[in-house]
């Protein structure tokens, strides 16, 4: 285990697990906006009590969010600064956009939400909580706009005497077409994971009969904004797949499974490699259908890897620029089979909502658990195949991982972090699941005998 391969497992596991909590801070924010103006404009206490209980829970999240988030961003330094030598001019400037502006915005807001209601204008406390949401995805967009940088570098020059890349047009930086396809895709994702713990917890107490009338109007708004944003996740995909097939063609070979150029393509139902993963022994195919989603029409060329890897050795030198073939495959079959799965399920519960009675329903029991792992798993399984996909590449075409690791970091030292990390983690984790636990459990009457208070001292501290 070499200091880069630890590196490699460390911005891992806390990249990970702190985008846990993201997706569902992206989406959250808007339901508990939407719930609070529906009080407002209502003065209908089922609102209010919908406002304070899945309050709650966004606070929960945001609040063990923040704390992971500013880890990833000291390893810059520690673990990657010949990266952050070599780029920082550049990914720097929307981290620091997006913590100045953005952060700043969602944690003031969300602080007035927290602690003027009755102390200021409704319409006051009304729009905190929206400007609140809105800053959580204005942050979000930010940091994809680095990423999408780092996807596909557009707007800068090297500079030759210093040998590091520089910005030269911040437009190009922000108007990048990968930054903005992430985008959409992922605030969608946001707001399907939000309606799937909604759904999950819904149901929760629909099976044990508590707060039906409440539970209920919860389940359907779920299931409606779930299929919703499930559809538009999927859309986003697609468009994904198209722009990876221009910009990021190893990637889009590395997921099909397409080891030789093939016109038209098709697309891989299973396909076996041999031992050494870069070839092919048997698979299952539908002919046509990839050229149909790289290019929307039945018949355009797709690169295979051995031509691409030839190609790339030629333009960048001697390597291996293939990815990890069995993660590529198998992550983006495992995100397509769950998010189709998520746009099933959630017609299913809005059709069901039509009957009175649909809480009888023996499916329901299952739908806890099984609505809170889906858009985690689909989540987890399209990031792993993003980052995984552009590997050997830190900055696509322009930076390996290999080069950008800190030159002085000792395997202890990577081993001691890589372990503190895990073990502060894991408890941050027991803490998580306590308190989501606890206050799902407890009910909307619950969070009505109190202001929304979850862990105060911390969302202060995140200042």
């Amino acid at each position: 285990m070499d200091p880069i391969t630890l590196s490699r497992w460390q911005f891992a596991l806390t990249t990970i697990y702190h985008w846990l909590f993201v997706p569902l801070t992206l989406g959250m924010g808007w339901f508990v906006a939407y719930f609070q103006t529906r009080y407002y404009q209502t003065n209908d206490e089922t609102w209010h009590k919908m406002t304070k209980f899945w309050g709650k829970l966004y606070l929960i999240n945001f609040s063990i969010g923040v704390v992971t988030g500013i880890v990833q961003e000291f390893q810059f330094g520690m673990n990657w600064s010949e990266y952050s030598r070599y780029v920082g001019d550049i990914f720097g400037a929307p981290l620091a956009i997006e913590a100045l502006l953005a952060f700043f915005m969602e944690s003031t807001f969300l602080g007035v939400w927290i602690f003027g209601e009755g102390k200021i204008p409704k319409k006051a406390h009304e729009a905190s909580i929206w400007l609140a949401a809105l800053g959580s995805n204005l942050s979000a967009i930010w940091i994809l706009i680095a990423n999408g940088w780092m996807q596909n570098p557009v707007g800068y020059a090297i500079n030759d005497a210093t040998n590091r890349a520089e910005l030269v047009d911040f437009f190009a930086l922000i108007s990048t077409p990968k930054a903005w396809v992430f985008i959409w895709h992922t605030i969608a994702d946001g707001v399907a994971m939000a309606a799937f713990l909604i759904l999950a917890v819904s149901a929760y107490h629909i099976v044990h009969k508590q707060h039906l009338d409440f539970f209920k109007r919860s389940f359907q708004i779920g299931a409606l904004v779930g299929l919703l944003a499930s559809v538009v996740v999927f859309l986003g995909g697609h468009e994904m797949g198209q722009y990876m097939y221009e910009a990021q063609p190893m990637k889009m070979a590395a997921i099909e499974a397409v080891w030789e150029t093939e016109q038209p393509a098709s697309f891989s139902i299973l396909t076996i490699g041999d031992l050494s993963g870069k070839q092919e022994v048997w698979s299952i195919r539908i002919p046509y259908a990839m050229s149909f989603l790289a290019c929307n029409n039945f018949s355009c060329e797709v690169k295979g890897v051995n031509e691409l890897q030839a190609a790339y050795e030629q333009q960048y030198g001697a390597g291996d620029y293939v990815p990890l073939m069995v993660v590529t495959y198998w992550t983006f079959r495992v995100m397509m089979a769950f998010g189709f799965i998520m746009m099933g399920v959630s017609a299913w519960f809005l059709y069901s909502t039509r009957r009175t009675d649909y809480e009888n329903a023996k499916w329901m029991k299952f739908v806890p658990f099984g609505a809170l792992a889906l858009p985690y798993l689909a989540n987890a399984s399209g990031w792993i195949l993003t980052e995984m996909g552009r590997q050997p590449w830190i900055v696509y075409g322009l930076l390996k991982v290999e080069d950008a690791v800190s030159p002085n970091l000792t395997t202890l030292d990577l081993w001691i972090s890589l372990i503190g990390y895990t073990v502060v983690y894991g408890a941050l984790a027991i803490a998580m699941f306590y308190l989501m636990k606890k206050y799902a459990i407890a009910g909307p009457d619950a969070a009505m005998h109190e202001s929304v208070d979850v862990i105060p001292t911390t969302i202060g501290a995140q200042d």
